[in-house]
């Protein structure tokens, strides 16, 4: 893990991020957690491609071992562009490719769609340009609230309970989607990882959000993977 430092109107944080291969292969694999989740969730992906890229997975800022924002409304898709282009610059590379899933395909969609922007390929897993207001109703249920847990089995239960879209797992996956976002404090309890004033910055939506105007702007060859039991 590393880290870099960088930039909002509110002043400077630190965005942790996970490495994985050879340092200096120029071919580099972006990957993007979820809204929830951390750059953690791509290491058995980083096994399988670490040895064709380095590959690079940030937790993004309020999450994992990143810094939580002094200002919570800038947890925003413009904020994350702007960190994953400070990201890139510190790699040194002029092109990577991204896998991006959920939110983190948002902030691919977002960047691909500059121009001169530095994607190479794109893939999209579980989201695209349409972001559906059920879902989105769903994730406010339970995203942002401060559980805490007297034990891991009963953290487990938690994410179990709210990462049932997921798809099916065996045991040994879900234990470790848990251990990739849980925190044990110094009086022994868990809690989630993410700082749960990211949840003030999204308004309240009724009505699916439509991105097309976004989508339509890249250009980068794109492979959207559909979550078939996701809504």
């Amino acid at each position: 893990m590393r880290s870099i430092q960088c930039l909002t109107p509110s002043g400077l944080h630190r965005v942790a991020y996970y490495e994985w291969g050879d340092r200096g292969n120029p071919r580099v694999l972006v990957c993007v957690h979820g809204l929830g989740r951390t750059g953690r969730d791509f290491a058995f992906l980083a096994a399988r491609l670490a040895r064709h890229y380095r590959v690079i997975a940030p937790d993004m800022p309020g999450r994992g071992e990143s810094d939580w924002l002094a200002n919570p409304m800038e947890y925003q898709i413009p904020t994350y562009v702007a960190d994953v282009v400070t990201l890139i610059a510190r790699l040194d590379v002029e092109t990577v490719d991204w896998v991006g899933t959920s939110m983190g395909g948002l902030i691919g969609m977002g960047l691909a769609a500059l121009p001169e922007n530095p994607i190479r390929r794109l893939v999209l897993n579980d989201v695209g340009p349409i972001v559906t207001a059920a879902s989105l109703a769903r994730i406010g249920e339970t995203f942002g609230k401060a559980p805490r847990f007297a034990d891991f089995a009963a953290a487990e239960a938690y994410v179990r309970t709210v990462s049932a879209t997921f798809g099916p797992h065996s045991d040994a996956q879900w234990r470790t989607l848990t251990e990739n976002v849980v925190r044990r404090d110094p009086d022994g309890q868990w809690r989630m990882h993410y700082d749960p004033k990211i949840a003030l910055a999204a308004a309240p939506v009724t009505t699916d959000i439509v991105l097309w105007p976004m989508y339509d702007a890249i250009t980068a060859p794109t492979l959207v993977l559909r979550g078939a039991q996701s809504d």
